[in-house]
């Protein structure tokens, strides 16, 4: 967008009127330590004043750096403004819709864009072949900067791939699978290395367990991690406990991070209270250096202006809004992002999966009876209450559990759409789609198993080490 005065504001949400406070000071910023001639950063300057007056109007608030509009940072202190408002923060997901998350909405609050056919047809170009299926149908549907990501890779420059886990329990469950499977795929077409970060810490700080408990729950998550596949040779997962006492660069980063955003502004963004530990409020931080690649010297020889692409669930994303307004004050490329949709509960899209109800998504650990049991007892059903009412009137595929784990987890896309097919129009019942589910699953989760069988202590060890990887910088 133009940096123009005479822009239609009018026209933009706070949080788009947010980033362009923010985009328009990074310029002005620039233009001084650039020194350029002083009429063009007058103008700039008066773009910047008029912009920021265009959002305290609409907002009411006066802008500062790194706070997003309160009315659209979601956080859990205290009911929405709506009955019907979704709920989405790091460690809350509440929708009283059983459709799911309104996603569309929630790119507007967010203000990332949306992953549309034009950008998915440019990643198709760019690696040769046909884009994942998560991409396809929409499980990853917003980004920030992947235009820019396909620049770099499109004029031969590098750029690496950031991800994580938080080790709140010993079983993963298939949700937690689709981060990884992602990433395995964007490391395989890219060819670009790929860091992953335990964060056993965050955990200690927020749940009821032993910093012992945290180190052992990142070691035995770190198993399941590999055996999606990754490469040894491309790959360095860490525990937050390990790495950041034996990495300079890493430590160095958390404390520049935590020297530009203030308590108040992190209070803003996250939800945190005066009654929370200090450990909480600086782990943003934390969470936010393996964005830039100087946390890790041993991989990229030292660079810092190396690009970080980063898969996510898109309620991570609050990290990463806070880490890309910090990242050009500290002299770093901000980091790119694609966000996925949120895996449902067995029960359906509105309830949320527990590690401590095994009934609410299939785990890792289960056996083919068990996955089978758990899909034909709780898999939230489309289908009509009878089976004349569902032959005449059809399935709901918006909400039925079956089809939307089939979504993630079934490839071919001719067989989904015939399945959605003949379960709205009444021809297959919710029976018989629940058993090509349980057909879909079984062998997925099984496979996995037999992998992670040949994951060794040595193996978990050889990952976790730091090391150079197969790239030269």
């Amino acid at each position: 967008m133009a940096d123009s005065p005479n822009c239609d504001l009018k026209s933009l949400s706070p949080l788009q009127l947010f980033e362009r406070v923010t985009e328009q000071g990074e310029k002005v910023r620039a233009l001084k330590a650039g020194k350029a001639p002083k009429d063009e950063i007058d103008a700039a300057v008066r773009m910047l004043l008029s912009l920021k007056l265009s959002y305290k109007t609409t907002t009411g608030q006066d802008y500062q750096a790194g706070l997003p509009p309160k009315d659209l940072v979601l956080i859990n202190n205290g009911p929405t403004k709506e009955e019907d408002e979704d709920l989405v923060d790091p460690w809350n997901v509440q929708t009283s819709n059983a459709k799911g998350v309104d996603y569309d909405k929630l790119i507007v609050r967010f203000g990332s864009s949306k992953i549309d056919t034009d950008l998915i047809n440019r990643i198709e170009r760019a690696i040769g072949q046909k884009p994942h299926h998560f991409l396809r149908r929409g499980i990853f549907f917003s980004h920030r900067d992947m235009d820019q990501v396909l620049d770099a890779y499109e004029n031969k420059k590098p750029f690496y791939l950031y991800t994580g886990r938080g080790p709140s329990s010993q079983a993963m469950h298939v949700g937690h699978l689709i981060p990884f499977m992602f990433t395995k795929w964007l490391q395989e077409v890219f060819d670009v290395p790929l860091v992953i970060q335990l964060t056993d810490d965050e955990k200690y700080l927020w749940k009821d367990m032993t910093i012992e408990k945290a180190y052992e729950y990142a070691r035995e998550n770190a198993k399941d991690i590999i055996a999606c596949g990754f490469d040894i040779n491309k790959t360095f997962i860490f525990s937050d406990l390990d790495y950041l006492g034996t990495s300079a660069g890493f430590y160095k980063n958390i404390v520049k991070v935590q020297k530009h955003v203030t308590f108040n502004q992190v209070k803003g963004i996250f939800g945190f209270t005066d009654s929370d530990c200090i450990g909480k409020i600086s782990f943003p931080a934390i969470q936010a250096a393996p964005s830039f690649s100087s946390s890790f010297p041993q991989i990229f020889n030292g660079k810092e202006n190396i690009q970080c692409l980063i898969p996510c669930a898109i309620d991570q994303d609050p990290y990463f809004r806070m880490t890309r307004d910090v990242a050009p004050r500290i002299g770093q490329p901000k980091p790119a992002l694609l966000h996925s949709v949120f895996f449902p509960a067995l029960q359906g899209a509105q309830t949320k999966m527990s590690a401590s109800d095994p009934n609410s998504s299939i785990f890792l650990t289960d056996t083919a009876k068990q996955i089978k049991t758990k899909i034909n007892k709780h898999a939230f059903s489309g289908g009509r209450d009878t089976i004349e009412e569902h032959r005449k009137y059809g399935g709901n595929c918006d909400v039925d559990v079956s089809i939307m784990y089939l979504t993630f987890f079934l490839e071919d896309d001719d067989r989904l759409e015939q399945l959605k097919q003949a379960y709205t129009s009444g021809e297959l019942l919710t029976g018989e789609l629940k058993k090509v589910l349980i057909e879909t699953m079984q062998p997925l989760v099984a496979a996995h198993q037999e992998r992670r069988k040949q994951v060794t202590d040595e193996i978990v060890k050889q990952f976790m080490t730091p090391r150079k990887l197969a790239f030269e910088f």
